[in-house]
């Protein structure tokens, strides 16, 4: 799931995820897709989350990636193109 909050430059975007065993962080063309850059950490609700600041007027590709080499997709994207999902800000 995604969550978004407007800031002065653009939207934070938080991403979430439901409560899992294994390492996960987001990586996409914000991060230089970078795995381990943006890794999702517990929150109160037990779900996991990470919040990155992106500018406005931009569309940018993520993915997560789990522990073990595990890629996968957010059902919540503005779109998916088979290799990605986009969020437009």
């Amino acid at each position: 799931m995604l969550e978004r909050s407007a800031t002065k430059r653009g939207t934070r975007i938080t991403f979430v995820l439901p409560a899992d065993e294994r390492p996960v962080s987001v990586v996409g063309d914000f991060n230089d897709w970078t795995p381990g850059a943006h890794p999702l950490a517990p929150r109160k609700d037990g779900s996991l989350a990470v919040s990155a600041d992106l500018s406005k007027g931009q569309v940018t590709a993520f993915r997560y990636l789990a522990d073990g080499g595990l890629w996968f997709d957010d059902p919540t994207a503005d779109h998916h193109d088979g290799a990605n999902g986009y969020i437009h800000t």
